[in-house]
């Protein structure tokens, strides 16, 4: 089986960098993925923190189509309860549109209070407002007039444009940190990506065969992919892996104290919350993250494809507060030590 491979970006800065040589970071990443031959790159979506300086993904997305020729881009993901659904779907449309169709699109229901909040929303409202948002993007998408009659949305006859160049939309994948999410993604005929920082392989193992129940009862129309994000350091030193892997803690305690409403934010700062019963770092590079010699990351990624079978792998490769001249160096041992194995 073929596997993808993509970069992803956070974006995230522990010590509360300038926001242009965020980005200037960030665009020599995505170009440095294309030239090193990785498929596409994925771009989150946060607010109001320095967890993630990237707060819209499909407009990034489209500079970064205009400063590549081959690298697919997409959404990783977009929040869609915090937006109106007929501006998400237009938003994807000219992104498809400008990136010549080399899109993907990430969509997600959203998890963190801390956001939800600044926007004048409730967390509780994300499941309902995430169901509606699909169904009417998905409507948007048909290119004819449509209405629609929610509790959230309610939309007299409209009619979108632009329209996406992909048809009938470009691939939609799904995040799925939990089985209620992996089952509403197939019974939608979505893509699923798992993984990510704090969630172990097993419990990865474990989406991978309720996604298979799913898949059997349901039967879409077309097969579904599956893929994983992990961070991913390459390097041939045990003390530099193990550097890493501390580094890598720090998105781990953010995203979980984030995700269980425990965040601390000061100044828009995020600050590392540290959780009872931490993995060590042996348990991290073990469970948790994809770091190491290049063999050993071979071994990893070949567990990961055993355990979850994959048909993408999503890298990130930028994590904490990770030196730019290190993250390029492991995309480069990565491409050239790695990526083969696979070939």
């Amino acid at each position: 089986m073929t596997i993808h491979f993509g970069t992803f970006l956070l974006m995230q800065s522990p010590s509360a960098r300038p926001s242009q040589e965020m980005y200037a970071r960030a665009i020599d990443i995505a170009q440095a993925a294309e030239a090193l031959g990785f498929y596409n790159v994925w771009l989150a979506e946060h607010h109001f923190s320095t967890y993630g300086y990237l707060s819209r993904p499909a407009q990034f997305a489209t500079y970064i189509a205009t400063k590549t020729t081959r690298l697919r881009v997409g959404t990783a993901v977009i929040v869609v309860p915090l937006h109106h659904p007929l501006v998400v779907a237009e938003e994807i449309a000219t992104l498809d549109l400008l990136a010549g169709g080399r899109v993907d699109i990430g969509l997600g229901r959203g998890y963190q209070h801390y956001e939800f909040e600044r926007l004048g929303l409730e967390l509780d409202s994300a499941r309902g407002r995430w169901e509606e948002s699909v169904d009417v993007i998905l409507k948007a998408f048909r290119g004819e007039p449509f209405s629609y009659d929610g509790k959230f949305f309610k939309i007299p006859e409209t009619s979108v444009f632009p329209q996406p160049l992909q048809k009938p939309h470009p691939p939609i994948w799904v995040t799925a940190q939990s089985p209620e999410s992996v089952e509403a993604a197939v019974r939608r005929g979505f893509n699923v990506l798992t993984g990510g920082f704090g969630v172990p392989i097993e419990r990865m193992a474990e989406f991978r065969r309720l996604f298979d129940r799913m898949v059997a009862e349901v039967q879409p129309k077309h097969p579904l992919e599956v893929g994983v994000q992990r961070a991913v350091y390459v390097t041939h030193s045990e003390a530099d892996a193990r550097a890493a892997a501390e580094e890598a803690r720090w998105n781990m305690r953010v995203t979980l104290s984030l995700r269980n409403h425990a965040e601390r934010v000061e100044r828009g700062r995020a600050i590392a919350v540290p959780m009872p019963k931490e993995p060590d770092v042996d348990d991290l590079l073990d469970r948790f993250l994809v770091i190491g010699t290049p063999d050993t990351c071979i071994r990893q990624i070949t567990r990961i494809r055993e355990l979850v079978g994959i048909t993408h792998f999503n890298c990130s490769f930028w994590f904490g507060d990770l030196e730019q001249a290190r993250v390029l160096r492991s995309m480069e041992l990565f491409a050239r030590e790695v990526m083969p194995a696979f070939a």
